[in-house]
């Protein structure tokens, strides 16, 4: 059962971003996902609530061999009672300007039942007033306390005397374990692709399956770039009578952090694919399902259960919001990057967060920083970007390692190293130097090599600056990934003013040109299709031209796609249709030329 009572949720962002988000927006119905890679950081932010709400702290250390899952799950219990504790002050407030109670209804969506059922209050005699504010106290919903764990980071741990340690101790598993030992009522976002180890591992815990009502306590919530990874995933797990509940249908590059790319396909067509097919697949998901339970002789799914689908990435404007939801039938849209403006409701330093509200469009950029080999949406101006050339430039390139989340690489190493630990990076330079390569080509290939720069603590450090914690061995450098849409947004704003934003009632856009959403995404996908020819010019082989070839037939689809798409755009002003159709020929234009004749080149685009 659906309980959602806004439209939107605040995606994971980074490690540290929304690390205590539940605590600070939960009450007012917003849900939100923290993210359970770091359980160091996780245990130095249990420590700061225990004292901030004056429980008692005792500390997992490292000499427990679970210390990594109990840390989750001590964590995320604690984000519980502070989220319940919260919610039953507010109910018991009285309904005065400037309470919680009142805050939880006036941000409300403004078509909500229960947003009309308060304002119809507000109208009523003393005496009235008290006998539905009772009712109104009685809906009140906390939003979800969600968290993430990107499948892929699943490094194998090691004990004192570096025997590997068995795999249930592996990163993702045992963060998995944390949540799943937890107490929480909620879902995990599994990210980056499908782990069968992982995936089967999910097994183990009987939260994951339907109870005596017929629906799990703990749910499953996938993060896709398209349908067909849906459809792939969902099957894996309803083979094991596991349920996905929601498909969370992610931009492949307008989106912060890690972008998955896909084949050209945009986010217009892969919406209507699921629009098209989803009830299919529902249908297809819960026979298989209900067969594997029954033959487990478990609980079977209630037969009204739904599989919810949202998407996120670039939403920049109430109508664009509206528009998907409507118009795809979507469960609801995630809004990230907008909320690393919002003091209120995520963790960004002052310093960062002046930096962002004065950067300017190109600040932000994609970028191959990321050890996880996949691009990465960067922000010019941070302290870690800053960080990392005063690096290169003292010619000690390279981060002191020790988290290594991120550490895969055994090019050098019997043990896998991270690619930008300073270990790997001279490991590689003096490989390079070796080589004895063109000036250019030398100076291109040091770049690649020095490009990386650690996540795991640029990634973490926002919470404890802003909270004022101890350092984890004394970097205080910030990385932070937001998405380009950021750039249309140049303010610290309060919860409300960003809630207003998104549900049409006020705007926070500044004043730089913004296109809409879908030809934002398609401008993205063209600079990064012209990058990967660009790379590959002028030794192209057969491979590389097929591979461009079903690039530019799956843009040019959703072109003729979005053409017959903004006719249904009934909100927007004819003007800015006008608009996305010119665009939308230009493009086209640029995008048939790359390949004419089979001569694949770079056009210039304006």
């Amino acid at each position: 059962m659906d309980t959602a009572i806004h439209s939107f949720h605040i995606p994971v962002m980074g490690i540290a971003y929304t690390i205590d988000t539940p605590a600070k927006v939960a009450r007012f119905g917003i849900s939100s996902v923290i993210s359970i890679v770091n359980d160091r950081l996780i245990e130095q932010m249990r420590e700061f609530y225990c004292h901030k709400t004056g429980e008692t702290f005792e500390p997992i250390t490292d000499k427990d061999i679970d210390h990594r899952a109990k840390r989750i799950t001590a964590y995320l219990d604690l984000m519980q009672r502070i989220v319940d504790q919260q919610v039953r002050q507010m109910k018991s407030e009285p309904f005065e300007a400037g309470k919680d109670i009142v805050r939880y209804f006036e941000i409300l969506p403004d078509d909500s039942e229960v947003k009309k059922s308060y304002l119809e209050m507000l109208k009523m005699s003393r005496k009235a007033q008290d006998v539905h504010q009772q009712k109104l106290r009685e809906s009140i919903v906390a939003g979800a306390i969600d968290v993430n764990i990107m499948t892929k980071l699943d490094n194998l741990n090691y004990a004192k005397n570096k025997a590997p340690l068995p795999e249930e101790y592996r990163d993702a598993m045992s963060a998995l374990r944390g949540f799943g030992q937890s107490q929480l009522t909620s879902s995990v976002v599994f990210s980056a692709g499908l782990n069968p180890r992982l995936y089967n591992y999910l097994e183990k815990f009987p939260d994951f399956f339907p109870d005596a009502s017929g629906r799990p306590k703990k749910k499953i919530i996938l993060k896709v770039s398209d349908f067909r990874s849906a459809m792939v995933q969902g099957k894996y797990l309803a083979k094991k009578g596991l349920w996905v509940s929601e498909f969370r249908i992610e931009s492949g590059l307008n989106c912060g952090g890690h972008a998955f790319p896909t084949h050209g396909l945009l986010m217009g067509p892969i919406l209507e694919e699921f629009k098209q097919n989803i009830g299919t697949l529902r249908a297809e998901l819960l026979d298989c399902c209900n067969a594997v339970l029954e033959e487990k002789q478990k609980n079977k799914l209630h037969p009204h259960t739904r599989i919810r689908v949202t998407c996120q990435g670039g939403i920049g404007t109430a109508k664009e919001d509206r528009f998907l939801r409507q118009y795809y039938n979507l469960d609801g849209t995630g809004w990230g990057s907008p909320f690393l403006l919002v003091p209120e409701a995520s963790n960004v330093d002052d310093e960062t967060l002046q930096l962002l509200k004065h950067a300017q469009k190109d600040d932000y950029y994609l970028s191959h920083a990321s050890p996880f080999g996949v691009p990465y949406n960067n922000f010019r101006k941070s302290s870690s970007e800053k960080q990392r050339k005063e690096r290169i430039e003292k010619s000690r390139p390279g981060s002191p390692c020790y988290l290594k989340y991120l550490a895969f690489n055994t090019e050098f190493t019997e043990t896998p190293i991270c690619q930008s630990s300073r270990e790997y990076q001279q490991l590689k330079l003096k490989e390079l130097a070796d080589r004895d390569l063109p000036k250019a080509e030398f100076d291109n290939a040091y770049a690649s090599i020095t490009e990386k720069d650690c996540l795991c603590e640029g990634l973490s450090a926002p919470a404890l600056l802003k909270n004022k914690l101890p350092l984890a061995h004394r970097l205080k450098a910030v990385n932070i990934c937001p998405g380009p849409n950021l750039a249309y947004f140049s303010n610290v704003f309060s919860l409300e003013e960003m809630i207003g934003h998104i549900y049409g009632r006020i705007s926070n856009l500044n004043l730089l040109p913004r296109q809409h959403l879908f030809i934002n995404e398609l401008t993205m996908y063209l600079d990064y299709f012209m990058a990967e020819v660009r790379k590959s010019i002028p030794t192209l082989t057969q491979k590389q031209v097929k591979y461009f070839e079903g690039f530019q037939s799956n843009l040019l689809e959703g072109i003729a796609y979005y053409k017959h798409l903004v006719t249904q755009m009934e909100e927007e002003a004819e003007d800015l249709k006008r608009k996305i159709k010119v665009k939308l020929d230009t493009l086209e234009k640029e995008i048939r030329n790359m390949g004419s004749d089979g001569q694949w080149t770079l056009p210039t685009i304006d």
